[in-house]
């Protein structure tokens, strides 16, 4: 341990009061406390530096005699195994400031919040859109009714814990510094459990199967979770029981495609209609629609249905049914057919509007190739 003066450790004078004495190693302590430091070598040492000089300072009959011999007026070697009233006051107030609550070695353990449980949920696209009610079974840890979740037999109650006094932790005396650790006999309780429950054999839960009825709000989409509060595990000594989250998956769909708000789908179309325009049915979630197809209609083009697409789970418009139109190439021609063909193709003129896509396209493909000749 460092040989450093411990009023220049504290930073503080040599008349220096219990209030400054007190104030300064608080600082330090917070400062250089292992816990909030542990990015810093140099801080086990520097907090331990600063604990010794407290630990002197604050007790009279130790800064006695260091004032009158120094160092060697002090048994170092005994530090730590009895200390000061004022020195275990301070330990218990910066623990306070760097866990958020008292002295950890005395502070019982708390009732604990059941764990929180997650279920996947399978719903057509159908569902999704409209919503739905749909029940689940799930297994969870329920509080004991046989005990009321205290573990103990009907008759008997649990009891406070011989090896940490009802805390939930032991103290462990390594050099001047005590460490906490939950106690091995209540298992961090404070309670020990006699003559425990033959149900849930002194645990306080059991494991049962229930089932709840789960409400899907119109508009989910896949990867959406839906929270019941306190349909979790039931929790710890009393505590409150954990939620259930409901997390959504979609199926793909036979016909739509789902896009956000929006919908798609194909629509094969003949090249008579295509050609010559004609009328169609399409479907959307809420039946079949006509659409007119224009003359001249080419693969790929949309036709919008506005309103016919999902109403967003969180609010706004909504969305739109876009159809994109598929012209079909006839198979299986008969000879005559195929004769028909050949007529209707000789029978073109050399009228770039009746062929405007492909005229364009070798335009293109001739002002590339030119470019490389």
């Amino acid at each position: 341990m460092s040989k450093k003066d411990y009023y220049d450790v504290l930073g503080v004078p040599k008349g220096a009061s219990e209030d400054e004495l007190k104030k300064a190693y608080r600082k330090l302590a917070m400062k250089y406390h292992p816990d909030r430091n542990s990015d810093d070598p140099n801080a086990p040492e520097k907090f331990k530096e600063a604990s010794q000089a407290y630990e002197v300072l604050s007790d009279s009959s130790k800064r006695n005699a260091y004032d009158q011999f120094g160092h060697d007026g002090v048994d170092a070697s005994g530090f730590g195994g009895g200390g000061s009233q004022g020195f275990n006051d301070i330990f218990g107030d910066i623990f306070g400031d760097i866990f958020g609550g008292g002295d950890p070695f005395s502070r019982r353990q708390r009732s604990n919040k059941g764990s929180d449980l997650q279920y996947s949920m399978t719903i057509n696209l159908e569902d999704a859109v409209r919503g739905v009610t749909e029940k689940i079974a799930i297994p969870a840890l329920e509080s004991c009714s046989a005990c009321d979740g205290s573990g103990a037999s009907e008759g008997s109650e649990p009891i406070t814990c011989n090896s940490c006094g009802g805390a939930g932790q032991v103290r462990i005396q390594q050099g001047f510094f005590s460490v906490a650790q939950t106690c091995g006999i209540c298992s961090g309780t404070g309670q020990t459990i006699s003559n425990p429950c033959k149900v849930c054999r002194g645990q306080g839960r059991v494991e049962k199967r229930k089932t709840l009825s789960v409400k899907i709000p119109a508009g989910v989409d896949t990867g959406d979770r839906i929270r019941l509060s306190g349909e979790g595990e039931a929790g710890l000594n009393g505590g409150p029981s954990g939620d259930l989250f409901v997390q959504i998956k979609v199926l793909p769909h036979d016909v739509f495609e789902r896009d956000g708000k929006h919908l798609y789908c194909e629509a094969p179309i003949t090249f008579i209609d295509a050609t010559l325009g004609g009328e169609i049915q399409i479907p959307t979630l809420d039946g079949k629609v006509k659409i007119k197809i224009p003359e001249g209609t080419q693969t790929g083009k949309l036709f919008r249905l506005r309103g016919k697409g999902i109403s967003p789970i969180r609010g706004g418009s909504t969305g739109d049914l876009l159809c994109r139109a598929v012209i079909e190439t006839p198979q299986n021609l008969s000879k005559q057919q195929k004769q028909l063909l050949k007529d209707f193709q000789e029978s073109f003129s050399s009228d770039s509007n009746q062929n405007p896509l492909k005229e364009e396209w070798f335009s293109k493909v001739k002002s590339f190739f030119d470019t490389k000749s």
